[in-house]
């Protein structure tokens, strides 16, 4: 009898195993994982002590440039306002009539090759390639995991789109959501030098798309940049 409920209980556990593996691949929101505070990032990142950008960005267009991109322990990092991206797919949340200026495309896509889910999926944006800064020379690229800080709420995130050459500070409707930011396309965001966005260079999601991956990894990387 013992044996029997033996069996059981580990045809269980592997059945249990088998539920969260499929849920993280499908991209649905995974569990927290233990890792740095909020508090702990944004004290890491405090100081621009390497500035690796030859210029600095606007938050806005037309605004004055004043966002250096930064480098500390092999983080590169930024502190700049909030913009929302909600390109990519069509969603109830992000589409044409929620936001005017609307594109179904991403810079990068899916692992099954559609674009980016705005709405569901957490990601930064980085600013376009120019002499004054390139993410790519950075060791950075679609699915490089990112934590992003603001006030008491920290998230993990992978880079997913690519915004203008001269403005920095954006990203997607649903890391707005975790962070507390209104995340709507046309009024929300939040103005100001008050988010950090983190991004670790050779870190990367195991699919651009899983955010179990991107929230394990992030974890990790962060967990060294504030030791």
């Amino acid at each position: 009898m013992n044996k029997l409920l033996t069996r059981f209980a580990v045809a269980a556990l592997a059945l249990t195993a088998a539920s969260a593996l499929t849920t993280a691949q499908a991209g649905a929101e995974p569990a927290a994982l233990a890792g740095p505070t909020a508090a702990q990032v944004k004290a890491a990142v405090a100081k621009c002590t390497t500035q690796v950008s030859s210029g600095k960005y606007a938050q806005d267009a037309g605004g004055s440039s004043t966002i250096p991109v930064c480098k500390t322990k092999g983080a590169v990092h930024w502190k700049a306002d909030f913009d929302i991206d909600c390109d990519g797919q069509v969603t109830t949340k992000c589409n044409k009539q929620t936001d005017p200026y609307f594109q179904p495309e991403t810079a990068w896509q899916q692992s099954n090759g559609k674009h980016l889910n705005s709405a569901a999926l957490p990601f930064v944006v980085v600013p376009g390639i120019s002499s004054k800064w390139s993410w790519k020379a950075a060791g950075i690229t679609g699915g490089t995991v990112a934590a992003v800080v603001y006030k008491d709420k920290l998230a993990y995130a992978v880079v997913g789109d690519i915004g203008p050459t001269a403005i920095i500070g954006e990203g997607s409707y649903r890391l707005a959501e975790l962070l507390g930011i209104n995340p709507h396309p046309s009024t929300g965001g939040v103005g100001g030098a008050v988010v950090d966005f983190v991004l670790f260079p050779g870190v990367k999601a195991s699919q651009i798309e899983n955010q179990a991956s991107a929230q394990s990894l992030g974890a990790t990387a962060a967990t060294k940049l504030v030791g």
